[in-house]
């Protein structure tokens, strides 16, 4: 966990390393942002079918996404991570996240090209992994700043969050004593995308994470539990965010479980191969 201020801008810092469960995983969009900083091969990223494969040697910085991302992994991996909390890159960030949103970019991007390079060294020499995400930490900590505006943002999402995605935005904009104009403004500028789309993503997430896939699921009941209108609401906006329909979604998490059991990266990663 985090130390503190870090923990209420980020859910945990990771490390990864091994061959990857298939070479190109899908990853539909959810409310969180990624930080990566790679210590192997290049990987590349595709964000969206119009878009072009990246490729990112040091690492990446991807915001809150409104649709799904396709990461290609060289044969072995190895990288240090962080998984961020909506709104967390925001104090990180040089520019606006509406800027990146969709749209990945390195970390040499955003805090320049000494700076990366000194963190990629200073991470791959480090004893061990323990190691490496204390000095990954340290260097959020050092670079943690002053964001207006950042403590409304994180206590809409946060009401958002709480209710998978059901609170109204209008009452949530009346409360804080802010316009719903303010309100999306700052929502753009800090996380990336506005609040009603937040609130969708939190609602479709929460019916994602209700799926067993080890077990039948209902449709109807699995769509009405987490508040769509219908069955046929869901789908839609099920094939919005995910490119997929759900039947075809819950076929490729049962066979990402058939064929890696128990990986730590079962739940919203996907095979695409």
């Amino acid at each position: 966990m985090p130390q503190p201020p870090l923990d209420g801008l980020i859910d945990d810092l990771y490390y990864l390393e091994g061959a990857p469960p298939y070479a190109r995983l899908t990853l539909p969009p959810a409310p969180s942002a990624l930080l990566i900083v790679n210590l192997g091969a290049p990987f590349r990223i595709r964000a969206g079918t119009d878009l072009q494969t990246a490729e990112y040697a040091d690492g990446c910085v991807v915001t809150m996404r409104t649709r799904a991302l396709e990461f290609g992994y060289p044969l072995r991996t190895r990288s240090v991570g962080v998984h961020v909390k909506p709104w967390g890159l925001a104090p990180f960030l040089p520019m606006p996240a509406a800027e990146l949103c969709d749209r990945p970019v390195t970390v040499e991007q955003v805090w320049g090209r000494p700076a990366i390079a000194e963190l990629r060294d200073r991470l791959a020499t480090a004893p061990g992994p323990h190691e490496m995400l204390t000095l990954l930490e340290e260097e959020l900590m050092r670079r943690l700043s002053e964001t207006a505006g950042l403590g409304l943002i994180r206590h809409m999402s946060s009401v958002l969050a709480a209710t998978n995605g059901a609170a109204m935005i209008g009452d949530l904009s009346v409360a804080a004593g802010v316009s719903s104009t303010h309100l999306a403004k700052r929502f753009k500028e800090l996380i990336g995308v506005t609040p009603k789309r937040l609130a969708r993503t939190y609602r479709l997430t929460a019916a994602v994470f209700a799926i067993d896939p080890a077990a039948p699921v209902d449709w109807g009941d699995l769509a009405s539990g987490a508040g769509y209108f219908d069955q046929a609401h869901f789908g839609h906006e099920f094939r919005a965010f995910t490119g997929l329909t759900p039947t075809r979604y819950l076929e490729a998490r049962r066979r990402f479980l058939r064929e890696h059991p128990g990986h730590t990266l079962d739940g919203w990663p996907l095979p695409t191969d």
